[in-house]
């Protein structure tokens, strides 16, 4: 193959494509790509893609072959594809499915591909725990308690597990979504949420049921969880981050499809019921009375024969979750999110427990289609007082980050953003609950912590969304699942360190599309001259690879008005 100019792909040895965006061929390149190649950076003009082992197994796992993959990248290729590309391509791809996991009389079984894998994973302390019996040559046995951690296991030897052992049918659960909502306004999926509800279930074969969605913040990953269930027709147990999250589940639930109110339970810390379907939180799964304690509330998976579990914001999922999603395997199993990023690294565990990644669809793309709301992007850097300067530069390292987050300086700009985004809903939000509390005795508004009930949320927030309040101080608890849509001003004071995952969370807060169409404004304060700076470049990441970019601001531009 020679070189092609009107090709939008440039592929290299390291496994990296980059896609010219104003190529002709562009579009037609991406979705060719996108199955098995992890957007990583999409800036103006180049985007990078990776092709990694992972991504690779998740492509094969949604049943894309390895051929198709090398086809699309010769396809759209304006130089030669490196031939160890396509070496490792197949290399990689054809791992997935040597073993498989499948049910016979009742009995879980792994077969092997041949007799040299079957005694090279029979040899490998990490499996080799999981395996039962050796019925033949190339079959093991496998309790069932154990079908996740031997997949789990599976993926880390690089020999990721095919499970079409199927799922136990829960109790069924008859509804519709509903036409139109209860308050008489027209309802219906967005092409995109039901292409994603599709791609998980797969008409019920024992290839679907299980795996991730990816969507940006406010294009309406509940919407597709409605869809999955409605598709599934069982009790469902949904798991989510918050109260605040549960009590929107079921006002969604009740607007939007036909199940009564009687059929959908709370298991929380302050009611404990189950239902046909049962919204829980994390929070409340994971307590326990003494770090060597069991967890009480575990019990909650097996209260009923649930037919599918909804595990929302799943890249937030905590390690005793994992522990017992381990044991969850026989249960079709959902996760929603908008971005898979881990800071600990455990996408490996998302995909091996919870399934393959089933269906993303770029951030811009469905800004470009109206589905969420355009937004600016503005860093301003805050120089500290010569004093404080000094504080910093002494300090210990550890306390260093703290020193800059809290930069009095900042109060000055938060009054000053106030007053150039007078008229529009505001919300403010920070790590340090002292900083915060003086915010509001600055302005005068509002504000909601951890330690705020959650009634008094509940009205702070239907305030919010009247419009009897124009903004909102946050803690942490705002970074997740808060429905209000009207909300198009962010001023993020401080973070947690250079958490890429918080920074996309924050943003996605505003991304409610607006009625007049107007954009969102996202500011981010961050300490000049400081280790702030640098966790404020990492935390940019994400959102710098879905094509946002940070207008730099200096404090002294944004003196406040007498």
């Amino acid at each position: 193959m020679s070189y092609v100019p009107e090709n939008a792909l440039i592929i290299q040895s390291d496994r990296s494509v980059l896609l010219e965006v104003h190529s002709s061929r562009a579009e037609a390149a991406r979705a060719a790509i996108a199955p098995f190649a992890e957007l990583i950076k999409s800036p103006e003009h180049i985007h990078t893609y990776q092709i990694s082992p992972l991504s690779i197994w998740n492509a094969r796992a949604a049943g894309m072959p390895v051929a198709d993959m090398i086809a699309a990248l010769r396809e759209h290729a304006k130089y030669p594809m490196p031939e160890a590309v396509a070496q490792e391509i197949e290399a990689l791809g054809s791992r997935y499915g040597l073993t498989v996991i499948e049910r016979e009389n009742g009995h879980l079984l792994l077969k092997m591909a041949d007799l040299p894998l079957a005694e090279l994973l029979s040899r490998n302390q990490d499996v080799f725990e999981y395996l039962g019996d050796r019925r033949s040559d190339l079959v093991f046995e496998v309790d069932a308690a154990h079908r996740g951690v031997l997949k789990q296991a599976l993926l880390v030897a690089g020999y990721p597990a095919e499970d079409l052992a199927g799922y136990v049918e829960g109790d069924a659960l008859e509804f519709q979504l509903r036409s139109v909502d209860q308050f008489g306004a027209f309802f219906w999926l967005r092409d995109y949420q039901k292409e994603a509800a599709e791609a998980f279930y797969q008409a019920g074969s024992v290839r679907g049921g299980s795996g991730v969605i990816v969507l940006p913040c406010g294009a309406g990953k509940t919407m597709v969880g409605l869809a999955a269930m409605a598709a599934v027709q069982e009790n469902t147990l949904v798991l989510t981050s918050s109260l605040t999250s549960v009590r929107q589940w079921k006002r969604e639930l009740l607007d939007k499809t036909t199940l009564p109110e009687d059929a959908i339970s709370e298991y929380s810390g302050q009611t404990k019921q189950t239902g046909p379907v049962t919204l829980a939180t994390y929070q409340i799964l994971s307590y326990r009375s003494s770090k060597d304690g069991g967890f009480p509330h575990f019990q909650l998976f097996k209260a009923r024969s649930w037919g599918l579990i909804i595990y929302d914001e799943v890249h937030l999922l905590p390690a005793p979750i994992f522990r017992i999603t381990a044991e969850l395997q026989a249960r079709r199993r959902l996760g929603l999110t908008a971005t898979l990023i881990r800071e600990d690294g455990k996408e490996g565990d998302v995909f091996a427990l919870i399934g393959p990644k089933r269906y993303d669809v770029p951030w811009r793309e469905l800004e470009g289609q109206g589905f969420i709301a355009a937004a600016e992007c503005t860093e301003i850097r805050v120089p500290q007082d010569s004093d404080r300067q000094m504080e910093y530069a002494l300090a210990d390292k550890r306390y260093q980050f703290r020193i800059a987050a809290e930069n009095p300086r900042k109060y000055d700009v938060v009054r000053s953003l106030l007053q150039r985004e007078a008229g529009h809903r505001i919300l403010i939000i920070g790590e340090y609950l002292d900083q915060l509390k003086h915010i509001a005795q600055l302005t005068g508004l509002p504000t909601v912590t951890g330690k705020t009930s959650q009634r008094e949320r509940d009205q702070l927030y239907e305030q919010f969304r009247s419009g009897a309040i124009s903004g909102l101080i946050l803690s942490r608890v705002g970074n997740f699942a808060l429905d209000l849509p009207d909300a198009d001003v962010l001023i993020q004071v401080s973070g947690k360190y250079g958490s890429r995952q918080e920074e996309a969370q924050r943003l996605g807060r505003i991304l409610r599309p607006k009625v007049d169409g107007h954009s969102a404004q996202f500011y981010t304060l961050v300490s000049l001259r400081t280790c702030e700076e640098e966790f404020a470049r990492h935390r940019q990441l994400f959102l710098a690879e879905q094509g946002y970019s940070y207008r730099i601001e200096i404090m002294a531009d944004l003196a406040p008005t007498p």
